[in-house]
C-alpha cells in the first residue's frame, strides 16, 4: 500500500480503532507520525505510544485512552485540515481555536510540531495539520 497522506491514514487507523474500542493501534512510524503522536501524549488523548518493528518495518504502536465503565473514546474526533492537494496554512493571529480550546489543532511550524495553544504562545504560525477532541 502506498498511502501518500501519512498523517490521514494515520489519524484514519486511530479514528477506526477507537471506535472498535481496541487497546493498542500499529501505526507506519515517520517522523511525522511520531511527532503528531508526542502531542496528542501531551495533551492526554493517548495513553503512551513506542516503537517496535514488523515486517523490518518501524511501526508506533499507540495505546488508546478510554473512560468510564462503557470505556467512551477520551479523542472523540479526528478531523484532517490540511491535505497534499489543498494546504492550510494560518499566521499566528489567524490560528483557530477548536470548540473554544476545548480541543486542540495540531500545528506544523518551523519549531516543530505543536498545539495551536504552543504555536500562539510562541508567537509562530504554521501548516494546520488536523484538529482533535
Amino acid at each position: 500500500m502506498a498511502a501518500n497522506d501519512t498523517i490521514a491514514d494515520m489519524l484514519t487507523r486511530i479514528r477506526n480503532a477507537n471506535l472498535a474500542r481496541h487497546q493498542t493501534v500499529g501505526i507506519p512510524s515517520t517522523r511525522m507520525t511520531r511527532s503528531i503522536a508526542k502531542v496528542l501524549k501531551e495533551e492526554g488523548f493517548i495513553t503512551d505510544f513506542s516503537e517496535t518493528t514488523v515486517e523490518e518495518r518501524p511501526q508506533l504502536v499507540v495505546a488508546l485512552k478510554y473512560k468510564g465503565k462503557t470505556r467512551q473514546p477520551i479523542i472523540r474526533n479526528l478531523t484532517r485540515v490540511s491535505k497534499p492537494g489543498l494546504r492550510v496554512y494560518s499566521n499566528r493571529k489567524e490560528l483557530p481555536r477548536v470548540l473554544g480550546g476545548i480541543g486542540i489543532a495540531i500545528v506544523s511550524t518551523s519549531s516543530g510540531i505543536m498545539t495551536d495553544r504552543d504555536a500562539r504562545r510562541q508567537g509562530i504560525g504554521g501548516e494546520v495539520l488536523c484538529y482533535v477532541w
